[in-house]
C-alpha cells in the first residue's frame, strides 16, 4: 500500500507540473476561439461578413459537436482509449481546423480558386469565405471541445482527494488569460502596416502547434503514472465503461438539471464574447481597440477569482450557492447593458460599463469553479469522461444556437444600419434572460441537492 502511494500524483511539483501543461494547450486555444471577436467590424468591412453572417460564423465552432454528436463519441473515445490517446487527437484537430480557417480568410483564397468559384455557386448571399472558415471553425471545435473533456478528467485523475476544485479553477484561470491577451492583442496585430484581419490568426495558428507539443510533453508523465498505479492496484473488469452507462446520464433528473443550467448560462457568456467589442463600440463610440481593451478586462476578474474560489470550494463548500449567484451576476450585468442609458464621452458611463464587465468576470468565477468539480459528485469514475462530454454537447447546442439568434436579432432591430449605429437592446435582453432561466435552475438544484444529499454544498477536501 505504501508503494501504490508513493505515485507522481502524489508529488505536489509534479501535479501542478502537469497541470501548468494542459493549462497551456487551453489558454492557446482559448486565444485562437477569440481571435477575430475583436474584429467583428473589420470582419465586416474587410470581409464584407454581416452581423447575422457573422453570427453564424461565430457559431460554427459547435456545428459538428452538435448535428454530429461528436462531443458524444468524443466521450466515449476517452472513456474507451484514454487520456493520451485523446489528448493528441484533439491536438491535431485543433490544428487542422484552425489551419483551413486560415486559409479560407486569406488572401490565397480569392477569386479563380477552384475551392471558392465552387463555394460561390451556390448560397451566394453567404460570401465564401465565411462557408470555407465555418467549416474550418467546426472542425476546430471538435478538436477544443474533446480538448476540455480531456483537461476536466485529467485533472480528477491527478487531483481527486486533493486540491480538485482549486486545480479547476487555476486551469480555467489560465485558459481565460488567453482571452484577456487575445482581446488585446488582436486588433493589435491586425493593425500594423495594412488592417489584415488574417494576421493574427495566422500567430494563434502557429500557438496551437505549442499547445500539441505541451500535450504530447503530458502523455509522457501519464503513461508513468498509469505504469505506477497499474504496480498498486487491479482494475477489475467490471468497474470499466460501458457504452450503455450513457442512458444512465440522461435519466439522471440531477445531472441534467446541472447539464442545462451550464447551456444557459454558458450560453449568455461565450456568444456574448463574440459580440461584446461591437456592443461597446456602438454604445459608448468606442473604437475597436478601445472597446477590445475594455472588454479585456472581463477575463481577468475570472483569472483571479477562480483559483480562490476553488480554494474556498475545496474547504468550504457551497457550490450549488455560488452557481445560483454566478447567474444573478451574469443577469445584472446584460440587464445594464441593455437599458441603462449609457451616453458616448460620459464618464459616468464608463465607470458603469467597467463595473458591468467586472460583475461579469466575477460571475465567470463563480459558476465554473462551482460547476466542473461537481460532476464528480453525480457519476461513476467510470464514466466521467462522458458525463463531462454530454454536458459539453448539451452546452454546444446553446453555443451553436445563440450566435445565430443574436446575429439575427441584431439585422432585424437594426434594418437599413451600418456598422457603428447598430441598437444592442434586444441581444442584450436574450442574455439577460438566459441569466434568469439560469438562477431559476441553481434553485432546483440546490433543492434536490438538500433532498438527495449529493454533497454539492460540501466541501471536496475531507478532513
Amino acid at each position: 500500500m505504501n508503494q501504490f502511494h508513493q505515485t507522481m500524483r502524489d508529488s505536489a511539483l509534479l501535479r501542478w507540473a502537469t497541470l501548468i501543461l494542459i493549462a497551456s494547450t487551453m489558454f492557446f486555444a482559448y486565444m485562437f476561439v477569440d481571435v477575430l471577436s475583436p474584429l467583428q467590424t473589420l470582419a465586416e468591412t474587410q470581409l464584407g461578413w454581416s452581423p447575422d453572417i457573422y453570427g453564424t460564423f461565430a457559431s460554427s465552432e459547435y456545428f459538428l459537436n452538435v448535428f454530429v454528436f461528436f462531443l458524444i463519441f468524443a466521450g466515449i473515445i476517452l472513456d474507451k482509449l484514454g487520456i493520451r490517446f485523446t489528448a493528441i487527437l484533439s491536438g491535431v484537430v485543433m490544428i487542422l481546423g484552425g489551419a483551413i480557417k486560415l486559409y479560407a480568410i486569406s488572401p490565397y483564397f480569392s477569386e479563380g480558386n477552384a475551392l471558392y468559384d465552387f463555394l460561390n455557386s451556390f448560397w451566394t448571399s453567404f460570401p465564401a469565405t465565411a462557408k470555407l472558415a465555418c467549416a474550418g471553425f467546426a472542425v476546430f471545435g471538435c478538436g477544443v471541445e474533446m480538448a476540455g473533456v480531456v483537461v476536466s478528467k485529467t485533472i480528477v485523475k491527478w487531483f481527486k482527494g486533493k486540491e480538485l476544485a482549486l486545480a479547476m479553477g487555476l486551469e480555467m484561470a489560465i485558459a481565460r488569460l488567453g482571452v484577456f491577451v487575445v482581446f488585446r492583442l488582436s486588433p493589435v496585430l491586425a493593425s500594423w502596416g495594412d488592417p489584415l484581419v488574417v494576421r493574427p490568426v495566422a500567430v494563434c495558428c502557429g500557438l496551437l502547434c505549442i499547445g500539441l507539443l505541451a500535450f504530447i510533453v503530458y502523455s509522457v508523465m501519464d503513461k508513468k503514472l498509469d505504469k505506477q498505479l497499474g504496480a498498486g492496484a487491479e482494475i477489475e473488469k467490471e468497474d470499466s465503461f460501458k457504452i450503455s452507462d450513457i442512458g444512465i446520464l440522461f435519466t439522471s433528473k440531477v445531472f441534467l438539471i446541472v447539464a442545462f443550467l451550464c447551456v444557459l448560462y454558458y450560453s449568455a457568456i461565450f456568444p456574448f464574447q463574440k459580440f461584446a467589442t461591437s456592443m461597446l463600440e456602438n454604445r459608448l463610440g468606442m473604437t475597436t481597440d478601445d472597446a477590445s481593451a475594455l472588454f479585456s478586462w472581463f477575463p481577468i476578474g475570472a483569472m483571479v477569482l477562480t483559483p480562490l474560489l476553488g480554494w474556498f470550494l475545496d474547504r468550504k463548500g457551497k457550490g450549488a450557492t455560488m452557481l445560483i449567484l454566478g447567474a444573478i451576476l451574469v443577469f445584472i450585468c446584460h440587464t445594464v447593458f441593455a437599458l441603462y442609458p449609457l451616453q458616448q464621452g460620459n464618464t459616468g458611463s464608463m465607470f458603469i460599463a467597467y463595473g458591468a464587465i467586472i460583475l461579469l468576470g466575477i460571475s465567470f468565477s463563480l459558476v465554473p469553479a462551482a460547476l466542473w468539480p461537481s460532476v464528480p459528485k453525480l457519476v461513476e469514475e467510470r464514466y466521467l469522461g462522458s458525463a463531462y462530454s454530454v454536458i459539453f454537447w448539451i452546452q454546444n447546442i446553446g453555443l451553436w444556437a445563440f450566435p445565430i439568434i443574436i446575429g439575427k436579432v441584431l439585422a432585424w432591430a437594426n434594418p437599413d444600419v451600418g456598422p457603428g449605429n447598430y441598437d444592442y437592446t434586444f441581444p442584450m435582453l436574450v442574455f439577460a434572460g438566459l441569466g434568469i432561466l439560469a438562477f431559476l435552475l441553481g434553485l432546483w438544484l440546490k433543492a434536490e441537492d438538500r433532498k438527495c444529499g449529493y454533497g454539492l454544498e460540501e466541501p471536496n477536501i475531507k478532513e
